[in-house]
């Protein structure tokens, strides 16, 4: 029941999906309009809430996920549209992948990242 982490208590991997109306409670605990998150376009999951990006890739790393199957975004539950989901983060800085920007370049990894947005927040 997207339970927070033991290790990590404020990051929660989500198993099921997570309302719109929860989201914004994450987000006003710690950016106030802003949640974190990092899914994993492999394992179709997800996790949010983490102060930073690196937490939550942490707590998936633990949990099977694998580096380079990680990438960082940034969750605004007040926003509609293209402006919900950005792709910003610095664990998406991946030379050795082809992704010198803290953005996501690849389309289809983006496309991926949506699917898996839209499975958990509803």
């Amino acid at each position: 029941m997207n339970e927070p982490n033991q290790e990590y208590p404020e990051v929660r991997i989500l198993n099921e999906p997570l309302s719109l109306g929860d989201l914004k409670k994450i987000a006003e605990e710690r950016f106030g309009d802003m949640v974190k998150g990092v899914v994993d376009i492999e394992k179709n999951i997800m996790a949010v809430g983490g102060e930073m990006h690196a937490d939550e890739e942490a707590c998936l790393l633990e949990n099977g996920s694998l580096q380079e199957n990680l990438w960082g975004i940034n969750l605004y539950p007040d926003e509609i549209g293209e402006r919900f989901v950005e792709f910003d983060s610095m664990i998406n800085i991946r030379p050795s992948q082809g992704n010198r920007s803290r953005d996501v370049l690849d389309p289809k990894i983006r496309e991926k990242i949506i699917a898996t947005v839209k499975k958990f927040i509803v």
